[in-house]
């Protein structure tokens, strides 16, 4: 049984919802519950670990479905973004800040707060096997930040993920969403100054 972390993951719901599951020392790390609480289970069977920590990035209902259920079978910690908190489904056991860690199976996760297509959702940071990986729910994906709903959203999700994810990064580092493929901040990097114009 290894300390060093692996990733596991699942697609879930009619919304191709990606549901992560980092892995180590026989405890699992599930970031996001969105649905199929069965297959979420499963998957952290078929991994070999013990699903002990829940991470939900935001507060958005095709995120959260399973998560009552997932937290009932595993009494799993549960982690979330202290903006987002109030509005889930399920009591948070750590509210989380900018700068804060998820501490698990004696790693120290970083986590960012990424303002403007939910209140606050969380960004979680990982290395598996020497390469950075960003955990980003739904703020940012190939080819553009995520949904905002006004100009002030648009502005503070471009400036947080500017700021927090591409100037703290390197390009080598993998963007995991919440829904579809994955991309590297090195491909979306070019874009920025397009995002910024098309505000999108």
């Amino acid at each position: 049984m290894t300390d060093e972390l692996s990733l596991h993951q699942i697609s879930v719901s009619e919304m191709d919802n990606n549901c992560y599951l980092l892995a180590a020392g026989g405890r699992g790390l599930l970031i996001d519950a969105s649905d199929d609480a069965p297959a979420l289970l499963r998957l952290a069977e078929q991994a070999g670990v013990q699903i002990t920590d829940v991470l939900t990035t935001h507060r958005h209902h095709d995120h959260v479905r399973a998560l009552p259920e997932v937290l009932e079978h595993t009494g799993a910690t549960h982690w979330a973004p202290f903006l987002d908190a109030p509005a889930l489904p399920a009591e948070v056991d750590r509210e989380l800040n900018e700068g804060d860690t998820v501490d698990f199976a004696r790693h120290a996760l970083p986590v960012h707060i990424l303002r403007g297509h939910t209140p606050g959702g969380a960004c979680v940071v990982a290395e598996i096997d020497g390469v950075t990986n960003l955990f980003v729910g739904d703020s940012l994906f190939p080819g553009g930040l995520g949904k905002t709903d006004s100009e002030g959203d648009f502005v503070r999700l471009f400036r947080d993920v500017r700021e927090k994810i591409f100037e703290a990064y390197p390009d080598d580092a993998v963007v995991r969403p919440g829904h579809g493929k994955p991309t590297t901040l090195g491909r979306e990097r070019p874009s920025l100054d397009e995002w910024w114009e098309r505000r999108w």
